[in-house]
């Protein structure tokens, strides 16, 4: 007797159609060879997948190591927030959400600081861009280097005695812990610590070199956590350099700011609002601007009293 195929058969088939054998699939689905081969072409999986110009939002996931268990969030903080280019093929009956792999290399060099190629293994999704390379490697490395499993006991214990013995700083505390330090900093509030780590000393100025540094490591994709390291100072402090120059702190952004110019080069105008920010020149030209404005204010004010009388 002929047995149909289930919402749950039909899902793995989606997901797994060109990423391991037909006889696997057969094999977990209890079903022949030749039903997977004929259920895929009334999907329409086989002909888009074997020519290599799109993979479906699963299968993507699951090369790029990340799973399907975050979806949602996904379709926000890619597709929403970031203008991932997700599409929807209807074959029949059946809707698919595809990729296409030539708009996928395009946004991922934009976005390389929000991505992590750690799990993504070499030629996953066929023929690979020549930066994705560098890009895989410095992220297996952050990965070996940075802990992102929960914390353990022995290790709250060993933080909260560093911490307290106040000589080491966050970024201290990070080489030590193996930890970001975001996530020393976040840990410290979870176990309600009092003590906080030794402030940086904010007097020492930033060099010329530092700076084109900082603007090389951008354009290079690094993350705030490898551009401490070689730079030798705080993800925190670089952070605070990159919004003061760029209003943001999305290296991403900054990066297409940035293009192939050098630190400083596509910086964004300032508005009054963003007064901190402003170097000397720009605060003088406001303080002018607010001062006639507020003389302007005054004329008009003694205008409609004099009316009134």
């Amino acid at each position: 007797m002929k047995r149909n195929w289930s919402h749950e058969d039909e899902s793995y088939l989606e997901e797994k159609w060109g990423t391991i054998s037909v006889k696997g699939i057969a094999k977990k689905l209890n079903r022949t060879e030749t039903a997977v081969v004929l259920k895929s072409q009334r999907m329409g999986l086989g002909a888009f997948l074997d020519a290599g110009d799109y993979v479906t939002w699963n299968q993507l996931q699951t090369a790029l190591g990340l799973g399907k268990s975050s979806s949602g969030y996904k379709m926000i903080s890619w597709v929403k927030n970031r203008d991932f280019p997700i599409h929807t093929k209807r074959i029949r009956s059946n809707s698919f959400k595809i990729v296409f792999l030539n708009e996928f290399w395009v946004w991922a060099e934009k976005n390389q600081t929000f991505l992590d190629f750690s799990r993504f293994e070499p030629l996953a999704l066929g023929e690979e861009p020549a930066w994705v390379q560098g890009k895989r490697r410095h992220d297996c490395e952050n990965r070996r280097r940075i802990k992102t499993i929960p914390w353990s006991a022995a290790e709250d214990n060993k933080l909260i005695r560093l911490v307290k013995k106040q000589q080491y700083g966050v970024q201290a505390l990070s080489k030590l812990m193996g930890r970001t330090e975001g996530a020393i900093q976040r840990r410290l509030i979870d176990l309600k610590v009092k003590d906080r780590p030794v402030k940086a000393d904010n007097t020492v100025k930033w060099t010329a070199d530092e700076f084109t540094l900082l603007g090389e490591l951008i354009i290079a994709g690094k993350k705030y956590e490898q551009m401490a390291t070689v730079i030798g100072k705080s993800a925190k402090a670089i952070r605070g350099r990159v919004y003061q120059m760029y209003l943001t702190e999305n290296l991403d952004k900054v990066r297409s700011m940035i293009e192939s110019g050098p630190w400083g080069a596509g910086r964004p105008e300032r508005k009054i609002k963003h007064y901190l920010q402003m170097d000397e020149s720009e605060r003088r030209q406001t303080k002018d601007l607010i001062a006639k404005l507020a003389i302007v204010f005054q004329a008009a004010s003694f205008c409609i009293e004099m009316k009134g009388d």
